[in-house]
């Protein structure tokens, strides 16, 4: 039955991650394929805010302290980071940029389904000069006010600095916002502002801080910010893939940028939903309702290929995955 399950998903994550020709090409924010042997897990995105085209992934785990500098243009690693000052990761599953150019980390996945008493955030700064080194990173330790979580999606808010995590469930997390800023002394309380519809693999802000987007294996969300009282706008254009994991805003803002585990696994990019030069006379984006209507036919297809093989691609990730 294994077997049976793996060859399905097998054919399932072959046409899934089938590229656009533009990602095939290498044009950078149009989409590329990360092709350092080194990153077989990619499962968190953030676009550089000193570097353009250069974007920040790691592996999930089983890696080390390792952050990776990819160049969108060529989809090769153009530096390396080992980070210092922290014990061993457990579980990285995404990373995010903050308004200070300082890189967050979130150590916050659970392999054992949302029972560890709390978990980790680093934070370091963005080099200015690409190269592989050695940084000091600060480490944090994170709690839930309402318990254990398991999750996938941490993000920095590019005006405040303020670090929020999207707990992943089946049937839909909540937005979960940290203090004003984090401390070394004691645990950081995060706390469930907001309900997430979502089976939330990773999120991400705009660059002018004013939309949430979260996207999961099979269709996303987006959401205007309003300071934390999110209201929910619309469906994200969002690629299947053979397991969607990461997912970024270009650096200006114009493009989602969607990853997906594996090696040589691809990024590929959608137009980002209500853009400025998108909005309508109303006010409300012209192409937030076509991505929208884009969202919807992108889930329509991600629902024929659950109704097939959503049984083979979970139960092999689960038998592979540790978290």
């Amino acid at each position: 039955m294994r077997r049976s399950f793996a060859v399905l998903a097998g054919v399932l994550l072959a046409g899934a991650c089938a590229l656009p020709a533009s990602a095939a090409d290498g044009d950078g924010d149009q989409g590329f394929v990360i092709k350092d042997p080194r990153i077989t897990e990619s499962s968190g995105l953030a676009a550089s805010h000193l570097h353009p085209g250069v974007y920040w992934t790691h592996n999930d785990s089983d890696d080390g302290p390792y952050l990776y500098a990819v160049d969108s243009r060529t989809g090769r690693t153009v530096a390396r980071l080992t980070l210092r000052g922290i014990g061993a990761p457990r579980d990285v599953e995404a990373i995010s940029i903050g308004p200070h150019n300082e890189i967050y980390v979130g150590d916050i996945g659970d392999n054992l389904g949302g029972r560890w008493p709390y978990v980790w955030i680093y934070r370091l700064p963005e080099p200015k000069v690409l190269k592989d080194e050695t940084v000091t990173a600060t480490q944090y330790v994170v709690k839930y006010e309402n318990g254990p979580r398991d999750a996938e999606s941490l993000l920095v808010h590019p005006k405040t600095g303020r670090v929020y995590i999207v707990d992943k469930k089946e049937d839909g997390g909540h937005l979960y916002e940290g203090p004003a800023s984090l401390s070394t002394s004691g645990a950081n309380i995060f706390r469930p502002i907001a309900a997430v519809d979502l089976w939330a693999t990773d999120a991400a802000f705009s660059p002018d801080g004013q939309q949430l987007a979260v996207r999961g294996y099979f269709g996303g969300i987006y959401y205007d910010w309003n300071g934390g009282r999110i209201q929910r706008k619309g469906r994200l254009d969002v690629p299947l893939q053979g397991q969607g994991e990461s997912l970024s805003y270009s650096a200006d803002g114009t493009k989602l940028m969607y990853g997906s585990e594996g090696a040589g696994s691809p990024v590929q990019a959608e137009e980002a939903p209500d853009r400025p030069a998108a909005q309508s006379p109303s006010g409300e984006g012209g192409a937030g309702s076509a991505g929208d209507k884009a969202g919807s036919a992108s889930l329509k297809v991600g629902a024929v290929v659950l109704a097939v093989g959503a049984a083979a691609l979970f139960g092999v990730r689960r038998l592979r995955r540790r978290g």
